[in-house]
């Protein structure tokens, strides 16, 4: 087992991430930015180290300043955690150049599976099924143009290097395939450096479903079942559940996750990963992508499965063995997650900066949250406004929808705007309890969405009452309400009045 292990993140998944090493009685180290100085995971970990600047670039995607930090603390592996360098091959052959592990899989086996073109030639070869489509290295627009018209409209153009949505455009006519084609290329090259495109068949009905897969270093592959991530905003996800509600019968979950199987081992992967498919409404499934790193969505299926992921990257890192086999590993109940963003629904989703004046996570049986915040947290416009994720467990779906939604009502977050009562509405809706999701389940549900109330000025009064109660004098920060610290407390005032009915 590894003496020391530099963190390579921030928010959330770093204090995952630094847990996990705890546990392991593994000494963590981790990094943080000018603008996160005095961050919640940097004072959890044993060491903490500042990077320059204040933007991803400057930061945490320096590698040289990780490096040198790497080097300073004396760290024997590196974990990436998602996002920033998780996915970057260089980066992981860099650690293995600078002498550090890097947990996760080989740069070759990331290299392969990154590219969407190379993952679907990977995919092939496992004779897992593939999207009708159309590689476009090499090919003009002409080509492409005459590919589409074979393949049927509407079609999907995708950045081969991309994720989250960039570089990627659906086309319902020819007329239209010639621009979007320059834009995504475009998009594409100012993303990721790279302006490769695939065209593939645009299914409108579709359910986006994953497969969990750990591989050792000695030749042990396992699956741990699925995950649905179809209700999605802007190709992000926001709400994961497993198991997957479009998935009824035991024979399709079974064939998708022995398909996720054969493709890793083709791919020669090792460490955690994840197999994306999509699903239609016929019940057939193909292939999308691998993400070659931890997910966002990872809890559930850690409280569905009973294992730790993070816990088991660092062990199969080291070199450990997976102790068991898949006849060991059962699902069971059922978990739901929500990722809660300082953003405005009601608004194009726009990001939400300030400061995080106050912050009160849920608690109770069956509750998890993963975060990075607490009270007094800056949220900046340099990273990804994502602040917590609220993981529910039931023994039902019925049982773990009753549990997020209290959960949620539970939560407060006050000074930035978030879409914590956008979820909540969700939840209640009939086609979301009734398992009728699919990706284009906010465009039909909530596409004109409003709040019903300002739930962040009702907050803000709770919590002006609250201080009132307490005899505080403070002025709220954010609002209009002042606390009058002359009155006195009503809790404590000899007169007449009583916390009882009279009859």
């Amino acid at each position: 087992m590894f003496n020391k292990i530099l963190v390579a993140n921030r928010g959330e998944i770093a204090r995952r991430i630094i847990l996990a090493c705890r546990e392991l009685g593994v000494r963590a180290v981790a990094v943080y930015s000018e603008a996160d100085q005095g961050a919640p995971w940097s004072r959890l970990a044993d060491e903490s180290y500042p990077l320059p600047g204040v933007t991803a670039a400057e930061s945490y995607l320096n590698q040289a300043a990780i490096f040198e930090i790497a080097r300073t603390s004396g760290v024997d592996a590196i974990h990436p955690g998602y996002g920033f360098l998780s996915e970057n091959a260089h980066f992981a052959q860099a650690c293995a150049d600078n002498g550090f592990v890097f947990i996760g899989p080989s740069p070759e086996a990331m290299e392969l599976m990154g590219s969407k073109a190379s993952a679907r030639e990977v995919a092939q070869r496992a004779g897992v099924p593939v999207v009708p489509g159309v590689d476009g290295a090499g090919h003009s627009d002409a080509d492409l143009m005459a590919a589409a018209g074979q393949i049927g409209y509407p079609v999907l153009i995708k950045a081969s290097a991309g994720g989250g949505g960039k570089g990627m455009r659906v086309v319902w006519s020819a007329e239209a395939l010639d621009g979007a084609l320059q834009a995504a290329r475009k998009e594409a090259r100012n993303s990721f450096g790279d302006d490769h495109i695939l065209l593939e068949k645009f299914f409108t009905e579709i359910h986006h479903v994953e497969i969990q897969v750990l591989a050792d270093q000695h030749g042990r592959i396992l699956h741990l079942f699925e995950r649905e991530c179809s209700i999605q905003r802007r190709h992000q996800k926001i709400i994961e559940e497993s198991p997957a509600p479009v998935i009824q019968n035991d024979d399709l979950r079974l064939r998708m996750a022995e398909a996720a199987v054969s493709l890793t081992r083709t791919a020669n992967y090792v460490n955690a990963g994840t197999v994306e498919f999509i699903v239609d409404e016929a019940g057939d499934f193909y292939f999308l992508e691998m993400n070659t790193r931890l997910q966002v969505e990872h809890p559930i299926t850690e409280l569905v499965a009973g294992l730790d992921l993070a816990v088991w990257q660092i062990r199969i890192a080291s070199g450990e063995r997976l102790p068991f086999d898949q006849s060991a590993i059962r699902q069971r109940g059922h978990a739901i997650e929500c990722r809660i963003y300082a953003e405005d629904p009601a608004n194009q989703f726009l990001p939400s900066i300030g400061e995080i004046s106050f912050y009160q996570p849920p608690f109770g049986p069956g509750v998890r949250v993963d975060d990075g915040i607490e009270t007094g947290t800056q949220v900046s416009p340099y990273y990804d406004p994502m602040l917590a994720k609220v993981i529910a467990w039931g023994a039902t779906r019925g049982e773990a929808i009753a549990k997020m939604t209290r959960a949620l009502r539970d939560t407060i977050v006050l000074g930035v705007t978030t879409n914590i009562s956008y979820l909540l509405a969700i939840l209640q809706e009939q086609a979301f309890l009734d398992g009728r999701t699919n990706t284009n389940y906010l465009d039909e549900h909530f596409a004109d969405w409003q709040p019903a109330v300002s739930v962040s000025e009702s907050d803000w009064l709770a919590i002006a009452a609250l201080e009132t109660l307490r005899g505080g004098g403070k002025r709220l920060a954010g609002t209009a309400v002042t606390v009058d610290e002359t009155q006195p407390d009503p809790w404590n005032e000899l007169t007449a009045w009583r916390n009882v009915n009279l009859v």
